[in-house]
């Protein structure tokens, strides 16, 4: 008899094993359910958390003070119209100052023509000194001139004051044709020389000139060619 309540004892126990472990199992995948539930309510706010990480950051406008730039009011005109004062040495009759008006029209960046006219007043001969003679008369000693010449500006650039301030700059050489009025006559005259040109701002020019006005003249009695050298400083103006 005790070996049949064994018998019955053991196989109510190896009938309840099997239970005991499919209430386990379903104890555990109720659980795994719940937090997938729990993970799959939070995963639109990881989303969303994910493309706010990878929008990228807002552009900041950098607050700089702009500089103010002056752009130089260069004149579309290329006349030049300006006064002259300087010095012309007469042959035979001396150093006296001149005076004169100055035209000139650029035809491109390097060439350009001038126009000049000017006037001086001769002085004494060394002969009239040592002597009581006079040679012309008041009128006559007028030295008076007109001409056209064509300019080249051979070496343009700047010059430069101080370290803040630069002007346009050229060197030029000229040459042309002219009339003299002289010791009451006309004389047709060949003038060269050269000059530099500076410009401080843009409607004006300086310029300083240095030119060898050639004609014959026959007044000491016979007839010579005479170098008449002049020297002069001058403004104009561009329109």
């Amino acid at each position: 008899m005790e070996n049949g309540i064994r018998i019955l004892l053991l196989a109510v126990v190896l009938t309840a094993l099997p239970g005991c472990a499919s209430v386990r199992n379903w104890y555990h995948q109720r659980a795994e359910r719940r937090a997938q539930s729990s993970a799959d309510a939070a995963q639109p706010g990881a989303e969303a958390q994910a493309a706010d990480d990878t929008t990228p950051p807002r552009v900041i406008d950098p607050e700089v003070a702009r500089r103010q730039i002056k752009v130089p009011r260069i004149k579309s005109s290329n006349i030049e119209l300006g006064l002259d004062y300087g010095m012309l040495s007469i042959e035979d009759f001396g150093t006296h100052p001149l005076y004169g008006v100055t035209a000139a029209y650029h035809i491109t960046e390097d060439f350009f023509f001038q126009g000049e006219a000017g006037r001086a007043t001769a002085g004494l001969t060394s002969f009239e000194k040592l002597s009581s003679i006079k040679l012309l008369t008041g009128s006559e000693r007028r030295f008076t001139y007109y001409d056209l010449s064509l300019g080249y500006n051979f070496l343009p650039g700047e010059a430069f004051v101080g370290r803040g301030r630069a002007m346009t700059s050229a060197f030029y050489i000229l040459g042309g044709i002219g009339s003299t009025d002289f010791a009451g006559d006309k004389k047709f005259t060949v003038n060269f020389g050269a000059g530099y040109r500076l410009v401080p701002v843009d409607w004006l020019a300086v310029h300083i000139t240095v030119q060898d006005r050639v004609f014959q003249s026959s007044i000491l009695g016979s007839a010579k060619l005479t170098n008449n050298i002049e020297a002069r400083i001058g403004t104009t103006v561009f329109f």
